[in-house]
């Protein structure tokens, strides 16, 4: 049996790689409401995607995938938290505060 690592399992379902330059940069916002076709076909993909990687590895403390993960350049992110509660979706989120704490942990912790 061939052990497949973990990244390269979500790199199997789509989920974008450290390295990939879609990541370094800045997300597109969205002209809302304007653009309110395109935010939903993303939030469609973005579902989608979390459906496809939910299949392959639980995600016992929830799970949050970013367009940009899925090689989508805009600025929109789903978290779902664990248990029945629903989903969160973001569009065109901001950071408005910052903690100097840091809590680093793996992808998927």
């Amino acid at each position: 049996m061939i052990d497949v690592r973990p990244s390269q399992r979500m790199r199997d379902l789509g989920v974008v790689q450290h390295s990939a330059g879609i990541l370094a940069k800045p997300a597109r916002a969205f002209d809302l409401p304007a653009e309110h076709d395109e935010a939903e076909h993303v939030m469609d993909e973005l579902f989608a995607a979390m459906e496809g990687i939910g299949q392959v590895h639980p995600f016992a403390k929830g799970m949050g995938i970013a367009a940009p993960q899925i090689g989508i350049a805009r600025a929109a992110a789903v978290v779902q938290p664990p248990g029945d509660a629903p989903a969160i979706v973001l569009l065109n989120p901001r950071i408005t505060t910052r903690s100097e704490e840091l809590d680093e942990q793996y992808e998927g912790a």
